[in-house]
């Protein structure tokens, strides 16, 4: 039975060509909204072009998927679904039996590898070295060469364990160090050591990397305050490509400056842009990232290639991947 899709990704060439190619080979009617945005994080517009569409794949408004009671299904080019993650939305979606996905898979193996880039470039003062090349371009033997350490046998926490914190584990496996998530609610399949609210404080005194991988939500933010900063081993590195409101970045400045953290490498902050002017650019060995952890060249490629499968198996009837409602 043909369908028809709407979308408001605005697609990268290639990506385009061959998302029009699957929707055609399979008899199904594109709809690419004028109000179309390359980035996946921008909140999708109001728009009247999403009327009588199955399938919204994009960032669609709330309101047009709530009200437009035919989409059965809401297929997000995001790993985040926060703004999308409310009772009302949920109970509107489930209601009807409207299906819903993010696109975790797709961007999970960018973060944990941009995340594994950053504990490795920390750890062999790669910062310093390529600063000091821009700049005096001193001969830094003494000072970096003594001070360099490596990952092997490290302890790492995770900071929640989806698909971002699963492949984590995996590219951290082969140091052979003790790698333990933060999970309230555990599915039993991690293969990891886990730990609750009651376990925090020693996990992050053993911690010698804490990696945050937190949603932006009401139950998330400023998760990471001053007494956990406080509580973490000192000496200790911490990384956020989680979101930034999980973040009180004051108490991350404050404890960077005292040298009770040794480092901070953030890929996300509060707000994007990060203004110029921001204390965080200047604060004391803060490495930071603008948001880019998820990206790749084929992003676009890969998210047209997950939405395909994921629509092969909506029209059989199959589990989805990536599944959220």
């Amino acid at each position: 039975m043909s369908m028809t899709i709407w979308t408001n990704h605005g697609f990268r060439p290639d990506a385009l060509e061959l998302f029009q190619k699957g929707l055609a080979a399979v008899g199904h009617r594109l709809v690419h909204s004028p109000k179309s945005s390359a980035s996946v994080l921008a909140a999708g517009a109001a728009d009247p072009s999403m009327n009588g569409a199955d399938v919204a794949f994009g960032q669609p408004d709330i309101g047009d998927t709530v009200r437009l009671t035919g989409v059965r299904w809401v297929a997000l080019s995001t790993a985040g679904y926060t703004r999308y993650d409310t009772p009302e939305f949920r109970a509107a979606m489930t209601g009807r039996g409207t299906l819903v996905t993010n696109s975790s898979a797709v961007f999970a193996d960018p973060c944990a590898q941009q995340m594994l880039a950053a504990m490795l470039a920390l750890a062999r003062n790669l910062p310093s070295q390529l600063r000091n090349q821009d700049g005096p371009r001193e001969w830094r033997y003494l000072g970096d060469r003594f001070t360099a350490s490596v990952l092997t046998g490290q302890n790492f926490l995770l900071l929640g364990f989806g698909a971002i914190g699963k492949r984590m584990a995996e590219l951290l496996a082969p140091f052979g160090g003790q790698v333990t998530a933060y999970r309230r609610t555990p599915r039993g399949d991690e293969g990891v050591a886990l730990v609750n609210d009651a376990g925090l404080p020693a996990a992050f005194a053993a911690a010698d990397h804490v990696v945050n991988l937190l949603p932006d939500s009401p139950a998330t933010k400023f998760f990471m305050n001053t007494a956990r900063f406080a509580a973490m081993k000192p000496g200790a590195r911490f990384y956020n490509v989680g979101r930034g409101t999980t973040v009180d970045q004051d108490a991350l400045i404050a404890a960077l400056k005292s040298g009770r953290l040794n480092a901070a490498y953030l890929d996300v902050m509060e707000p994007e842009p990060l203004p110029p002017a921001h204390p965080l650019w200047s604060a004391p060995n803060c490495y930071i990232t603008c948001h880019l952890g998820g990206g790749t060249g084929d992003q676009d490629v890969k998210l047209v290639k997950q939405f395909l499968e994921n629509l092969r198996r909506f029209e059989k009837g199959e589990v989805l991947i990536d599944r959220i409602i």
